[in-house]
């Protein structure tokens, strides 16, 4: 194995521009990689075959002078929520076994339309239900991370397997979704880069629904830089969505460039809980000091209702899945289990096809949709959405960006926590508000605690002001000079 896949994005593309290398050795790097990390479960389905394909078409144009995507040539791994044509698409759970669809995602197409090379469909949690990638019919995903006792730690979830492709070191970007911290909090898990768009940034069309009004397709990254460049060539306008925004894509790379003078960022007091380690409270404190010393104003704000963000999120979200799950039943494709009637048919597929967790969720769901419930949870549920949509209008007229934790801890092992599911729902308390309210937000390394293990820092950004959002990540990069390495990768 070679060190091309320990490049970020950027160096990729330069030494590919200058050629330093090409994309078949770049790529050749990253699957050798990909292979060597199988400890980890990262991957449902490695696509060696279909990257070397896609590479030696970019080495082929680029030989020609051919024009050029923003992505040409370099290799990224794909969440396996997203339809690829021709290729296993599971969502992570078994009632998907043996599904391959005969389209492509609009996400993943415009990445092949910029030239990228896929080289897999990362593990995640069961149809993106999840905070540690432990729901997975694949099994679970491994944290480049070790714990202080050597034992093995969550990535993160429920974009778990993608965090770690970048975290590894297996390819240099990957794309994941974000319903209520999917992206944010594995990223932070993970201590690399990871952003949530505005809600109609990013076409949902091709994308497994989990909850139609929260979910989002997002970039992981080793850097900042790399993260805008992502963003900008998965998003845009989809006729075939009819929640894709039609405003412009504005090139999200230069705004890095132009610094925290004149900026004003907001401190929520909601986010300080009780019981926070110290760690994440000194690691914000400073996240404040250094955004001031870049030049922009800290201002303390408040948004009161965020404390129901939570418990509304988890009435939305199951009702949404509930609605959306029916459809997987095991007469058109995927997973079928035989039974006397048709009845008994969709009751032993949707048994045996649908986890504990996925169980639980369309349960949920479907009691708060049932008659004489509707308006007492659903209804109430989305007032509540709809006031803390309004506080953060609110707030957005005083300052620029929020700044905030990206989780209320580090990760942790594998084998805890896992029994209760409140204890999990807790870990995307300061992720889920930004979900409910459509606003973009990204998760940068900021530090590590007293494990060693990486913490993340958050910004929150007014609708479709993904700009000034990479502005204020930028700078607290910058700032944190992040450079620890897992000890996967011979770090801690």
């Amino acid at each position: 194995m070679g060190t091309l896949n320990n490049l970020t994005i950027t160096d990729a593309r330069d030494g590919l521009k200058a050629g330093k290398f090409s994309s078949i050795e770049l790529t050749d790097d990253c699957i050798s990689a990909m292979e060597s990390a199988r400890e980890l479960n990262a991957f449902i389905t490695e696509t060696p075959e279909i990257a070397r394909k896609s590479a030696a078409a970019s080495d082929a144009r680029r030989s020609k002078n051919q024009c050029l995507g923003p992505l040409d040539g370099i290799p990224i791994a794909i969440k396996d929520l997203f339809c690829t044509r021709d290729t296993l698409t599971t969502a992570g759970s078994r009632i998907l076994d043996g599904f391959t669809p005969a389209y492509e995602s609009t996400v993943t197409q415009n990445l092949i339309d910029a030239g990228a090379v896929m080289i897999g469909k990362t593990n995640l949690d069961e149809f993106a239900m999840g905070s540690g990638n432990l729901t997975s019919y694949h099994g679970s995903v491994k944290n480049p991370w070790i714990g202080p006792a050597g034992e093995d730690l969550v990535p993160g979830g429920s974009s778990g397997g993608s965090a770690v492709s970048v975290a590894a070191n297996i390819c240099p970007g990957s794309i994941g979704t974000d319903t209520g911290g999917s992206i944010r909090q594995p990223a932070s898990l993970c201590g690399i880069v990871g952003m949530k768009p505005t809600y109609g940034r990013c076409s949902r069309w091709g994308t497994v629904a989990f909850a139609s009004s929260l979910d989002q397709a997002g970039p992981f990254s080793r850097t900042v830089r790399d993260n805008a460049l992502l963003l900008r060539t998965i998003s845009g306008h989809d006729p075939k969505d009819s929640t894709s925004s039609t405003l412009a894509v504005p090139n999200f790379e230069a705004a890095i460039n132009d610094g925290m003078k004149k900026l004003k960022v907001g401190i929520p007091k909601e986010y300080t809980l009780t019981g926070m380690p110290d760690g994440i409270k000194r690691l914000w404190d400073k996240g404040a000091t250094w955004l001031r010393d870049a030049g922009a104003e800290i201002k303390d704000v408040s948004l009161p209702h965020t404390k129901y963000a939570l418990p509304a999120y988890y009435i939305v979200a199951p009702a949404e899945a509930s609605s959306n799950l029916a459809r997987y039943d095991g007469v058109r494709y995927g997973l079928r289990v035989h039974g006397q009637t048709l009845d008994e048919m969709y009751e032993n597929t949707r048994a045996s096809g649908f986890g504990p967790e996925v169980r639980r969720r369309i349960m949920i769901g479907t009691y708060v949709l049932s008659a004489g419930y509707y308006d007492a949870y659903y209804v109430k549920a989305q007032q509540v959405r709809t006031i803390i949509l309004e506080e953060f209008k609110r707030v957005f007229d005083e300052v620029d960006v929020l700044l905030t934790p990206t989780a209320p801890n580090t990760a942790f092992p594998i084998d805890k926590e896992i029994t209760d599911p409140v204890k999990m729902y807790l870990n995307d308390i300061f992720t889920v508000p930004a979900n409910m309210a459509g606003l973009p937000a990204i998760s940068i390394p900021a530090g590590l605690d007293d494990n060693a293990l990486p913490l993340g820092l958050q910004i929150i950004a007014k609708p479709f002001d993904e700009n000034t959002m990479f502005q204020a990540a930028a700078a607290i990069e910058c700032a944190a000079n992040f450079t620890a390495k897992p000890r996967y990768l011979g770090g801690q």
